[in-house]
Order: structure tokens, then C-alpha cells, then sequence
């Protein structure tokens, strides 16, 4: 790979492909898109493009995109990451596709190493770092959210840097184009709003035999600013209840990072400090001693992270992590309840229902051969060769 550094723009010859396409999807996002396409231009390799994806922006978000020479694909109205991510992947011409966030800085040399991977394992379709230890927001939501997700991903067994993958992540997530478009891209059907439309196609990915890999060393920097209200409705709206849903749903249940055992646990022990507060006023040396126990098992098997969070922070931070550990594990729990009465109710319905012959079908988004999961009932067409999702 070339390690030369230009400013990426659209002037490569016709007759040349490029071997990457930066696809950015962005709504209201100038500020931090500048800085995300500061970094990329910086720090790239020469063989690319970059395509920004504006989602019916009523900022400066287009003029920040053509200031820097970059291909900008505007939208009249507010369509969804998903639709996005799809459209930019229809109109990029690379072999491989690189989804970043707007609000992601990648670190100096990241996509250097993640093509380093590759070259040295071609196997691999599709491959996704995280977050760093050093998030730019301030706040102890901020920084516990942030580094939450960094340790999340580093944690695991690693092989020269890397380890397999069942789902895939779209904040740093490289792809082969042609592998994306076979399956039809993201499911922008199922996902209207920001959700789990990259988990989504990783499960898809991999239940037909495709490799997928996470990578530590492919780092980026996260700008988002956390408040309590955005990350417990972030994580129960566009997290936990969607994702809950898609397992429920699922033959197969992947137990990948944040939904293996050891975190199902911690989130049991957290939901049993509820009922030892609720026993207090009746028993209060049981209540006690259930909610000492509680504690120490989520603390116990979150110990690496409440480490990390004592290196990066100091006690204040651990202080902080602990209970926010506790909403966090809240608002997994929530979740998963709120899906299963969802998924049960589903089930009851479908099976009063009488099938009707001839019902209108839903196009289909992917050419695969396993079937897709869906959260609603009608049924889905292959797509042609090369379609992404269009609807």
C-alpha cells in the first residue's frame, strides 16, 4: 500500500480504481466533521475516496463537506444512518469500503494496520476496531460510556492483534464492497432510525460463513458529548431493545462482547440490588446482605474495567463508574424484558392469525442463503446481483 499522504479527491484517472471509499454518514454534524475529515486526509493512504452522506442537514454539514474537495451526496430529508451507509456504498467505486462516523477521529496509521490485517489474512471480509482510552468529552458519563465501549473491545482473545467477530461495527468498520452489496447493505427497512443495522448485517455475514474480525490496534477517538438521559435512552432505544429483539429472533445466539456470559450475570446480580432494597423495610439484614452481594459480583466480574477507569481517572471515575454501572446493567435488563414481551405477544398473534395467500411481500435487501431476520411478517425477495438496499 502506498504510504504516501495526499488531500483524497475525486481527480484519479478513470481507468484507475481506487483502493478504498471513506463513506461518512452525517446529520448536523459540521463541527465534528471537520475534525473527522482533517484526520482522514491527514492520515490516509493515497489510493481512495472519501464520500460524506448528508442526511438532510440543516447546518453547515454540505459546506463543510465541499470545502475539503470530498464527494457530498446530499439528501432533501432525514433518512436514517442506515439508508445512508447504503447510498454511499451504491456510489463508491473502491474495493473496500471504510464506514466512519462524523463524530470519529481515526488514529494515525489505523487504516494502514487494518490493511495490514488483511494482507495477512485473506480470509477476512469484513474488520472493526474502537474507541481509544483517551475520549475527548468531558463529564463522567462522557468518559464512562466512552472507555465502557473501548474496553468492551479490547477485551478477548487476541491473535496478532486480532480475534473473530460475529457482529460488525460501523463507527471504524472496513468491508468489501462487493460482499456488501451481494448482501444488500444494512437494512434500512428494519432500521429507519440509528440502531443496530451494523450488528444486524455482521450476524448475517457470519451465519453463512464469512469472516469477520475485530482488530486492537485500529483505534479512533470518539467526540460525543454523554449525558445520563442520552445514554440510558441511547442504550435502551437504539441498543438494548432492538438488539434483544434480533436475538429473540435468532436460532443461533452469538455470546460476543457485551452480550456474553459473564455480562448477562453481572446484569442479573445488578437487577437482584432492586429486590435487596425492596426487602429492607421487611428485612433489613437480608436486604443488606443481598445488596452487598450484588455489588461485589458486578464489581467483581467489571473489574478490569473499573481498572482502567482508576488508571485513565483516578477513584472519582471508579467512584462514578459503579452506579453507572448499575443503570447501565437497569437499562440491559429493561430492555431484554421489554423485547420479550414483544417477541411473546408476537408469537401469540401469528399463531391466531389466519395466513393469508397472495399478502404483499417486502423487497428483499439481501441475496444470502439464510434466511434474514425480520421484526415484521411479510416476506422478502432476493435482490439482484450488486443491489444494495433500495426502497
Amino acid at each position: 500500500m502506498d504510504e504516501n499522504l495526499t488531500r483524497p479527491t475525486c481527480g484519479f484517472m478513470e481507468s484507475e480504481r481506487p483502493l478504498l471509499s471513506i463513506v461518512i454518514p452525517a446529520y448536523d454534524a459540521a463541527n465534528d466533521l471537520k475534525r473527522c475529515l482533517e484526520r482522514l486526509i491527514r492520515h490516509v493512504p493515497l489510493s481512495l475516496e472519501i464520500l460524506v452522506v448528508d442526511d438532510g442537514s440543516t447546518d453547515r454539514t454540505v459546506e463543510v463537506a465541499e470545502s475539503f474537495g470530498v464527494r457530498c451526496l446530499r439528501s432533501e430529508r432525514r433518512s436514517g444512518p442506515a439508508r445512508a451507509r447504503n447510498r454511499g456504498a451504491n456510489e463508491a467505486v473502491g474495493d473496500w469500503i471504510l464506514f466512519v462516523d462524523a463524530d470519529v477521529l481515526i488514529q494515525p496509521g489505523a487504516v494502514q494496520k487494518a490493511f495490514e490485517h488483511l494482507r495477512q489474512d485473506r480470509s477476512i471480509v469484513a474488520l472493526f476496531g474502537s474507541y481509544d482510552d483517551r475520549p475527548e468529552a468531558g463529564g463522567l458519563v462522557s468518559r464512562f460510556r466512552n472507555l465502557l465501549h473501548h474496553h468492551v473491545h479490547q477485551t478477548g482473545h487476541f491473535v496478532a492483534d486480532r480475534r473473530p467477530a460475529s457482529t460488525f461495527w460501523t463507527g471504524c468498520g472496513l468491508i468489501r464492497r462487493d460482499v456488501f452489496l451481494k448482501f444488500g447493505g444494512f437494512d434500512q427497512a428494519m432500521f429507519e432510525k440509528p440502531a443496530i443495522e451494523d450488528i444486524e448485517l455482521g450476524y448475517r455475514l457470519v451465519e453463512t460463513g464469512h469472516r469477520i474480525v475485530l482488530a486492537r490496534d485500529v483505534l479512533c477517538t470518539h467526540l460525543k458529548r454523554w449525558t445520563l438521559r442520552t445514554m440510558i435512552r441511547t442504550d435502551f432505544l437504539q441498543r438494548g431493545l432492538p438488539w434483544s429483539l434480533l436475538l429473540l429472533r435468532r436460532s443461533q445466539k452469538p455470546e460476543d462482547l457485551n452480550v456474553d456470559r459473564r455480562q448477562k450475570v453481572a446484569a442479573i446480580s445488578a437487577g437482584s440490588s432492586l429486590a435487596a432494597i425492596g426487602s429492607m423495610p421487611f428485612e433489613p439484614a437480608f436486604g443488606a446482605f443481598l445488596l452487598a452481594c450484588s455489588i461485589l459480583t458486578v464489581a467483581s466480574i467489571n473489574r478490569s474495567f473499573l481498572g482502567l477507569l482508576r488508571r485513565i481517572d483516578g477513584v472519582g471515575l471508579v467512584s462514578a463508574g459503579v452506579p453507572l454501572l448499575f443503570v447501565y446493567y437497569f437499562v440491559c435488563l429493561a430492555s431484554y424484558a421489554t423485547a420479550l414481551a414483544i417477541h411473546v405477544s408476537g408469537a401469540r398473534k401469528s399463531q391466531t392469525s389466519v395466513p393469508e395467500t397472495g399478502s404483499e411481500a417486502r423487497p428483499e435487501t439481501a441475496k444470502q442463503t439464510s434466511p434474514r431476520p425480520h421484526f415484521g411478517s411479510r416476506r422478502v425477495r432476493e435482490a439482484k446481483p450488486g443491489e444494495a438496499t433500495r426502497r
